[in-house]
């Protein structure tokens, strides 16, 4: 069987999508109806990691261990690939250890090299361009809280960077209206926006790119926003915060214009009072917990729709 990478969501379907949400839910139900332990059983996962990080090392080594897997963690520079060796040749040498590799990386082009070298599946952990697995995380939050997806309304307000990127694919993939307001230079890549452009033409949702936060949250079912300064943007921090501050802040006063059971989301880690106050990240329209939460069991259902395609599980 060819295997299948996880490095963006327009690589699947909605069908695809759904079926890796669905099988989110039992997960988080224990409801899946055969014994979690042996999905994972006998194989070695690695998480590479070249970025910081907390939800998502954690989640995928959580999610390894209770899937009866064996996480291998690994920082970059802990590795051969810290003193100059290939990603090719480290793909290569991987593949035949282990059965995946989970992998957070700087720029998405060595994640696409380490998938066209290594003959074992390789997910994106986050790089520069996308970050997937968030994404099944929160697309579960709103069909959670919701019931449904399709013909719901999303306002990102902020930085148009890979979580952005990646939320464009996956609405404009599940018929979810999206509305990004961004300053102008900081909108989301173009391919991102190729991607949704051609995804809506089948699933019927519309995407603005606007500059006005409180005319992207008119009755929006939900309001997401993450941090001004991304990993790796750290010397633009002052430029950034000057360009982005008070406008583009997530407060109260933005709340009020959507519907009134909006939900606010944020992919956390959330640098507090800058891109979202505390009033509205603490507040009762919140679900940044629930959804900080998901990112386990949407980790389970990616490592098995992954590795073990010869279960189906819708």
């Amino acid at each position: 069987m060819k295997k299948r990478d996880f490095l963006t969501l327009q690589g699947f379907t909605a069908n695809e999508i759904s079926e890796i949400l669905e099988l989110t839910r039992k997960f988080k139900e224990n409801s899946l109806g055969i014994d979690e332990e042996s999905i994972l059983s006998g194989k070695s996962i690695v998480l590479l990691f070249q970025k910081h990080s907390t939800r998502t090392r954690v989640s995928f080594e959580v999610a390894v261990n209770q899937l009866g897997g064996y996480p291998i963690c690994l920082g970059w520079r802990e590795s051969q690939l810290g003193r100059g060796e290939t990603i090719a040749d480290t793909a290569r040498v991987l593949s035949r250890y282990v059965g995946a590799i989970v992998a957070r990386v700087y720029k998405h082009s060595d994640l696409e090299e380490m998938a066209r070298y290594a003959n074992i599946p390789v997910i994106n952990a986050l790089s520069d361009m996308y970050h997937p697995c968030q994404i099944v995380a929160d697309l579960y939050t709103i069909w959670e809280k919701f019931g449904s997806l399709k013909g719901l309304k999303v306002a990102y307000i902020g930085d148009g960077n890979n979580v952005c990127n990646s939320l464009l694919i996956g609405c404009s993939k599940m018929g979810i209206d999206l509305s990004i307001a961004c300053p102008s230079g900081y909108e989301p890549s173009d391919e991102a926006v190729r991607f949704a452009e051609k995804n809506l033409k089948e699933s019927g949702s519309k995407i603005r790119i606007l500059r006005d936060p409180y005319e992207a949250c008119i009755d929006a079912d939900v309001i997401y926003t993450d941090t001004f300064v991304s990993m790796g943007k750290e010397a633009e921090r002052e430029e950034r915060l000057s360009i982005f501050l008070p406008k583009y802040q997530v407060n109260s006063e933005l709340l009020k214009v959507a519907s009134d059971k909006v939900l606010f989301m944020h992919c956390l880690p959330a640098h507090r009072n800058e891109e979202v106050t505390d009033e509205v990240i603490d507040g009762p329209h919140s679900v940044v917990w629930d959804e900080a939460e998901n990112r386990l069991h949407t980790a389970k259902a990616i490592l098995a729709m992954t590795l073990r395609r010869d279960l189906r599980f819708s």
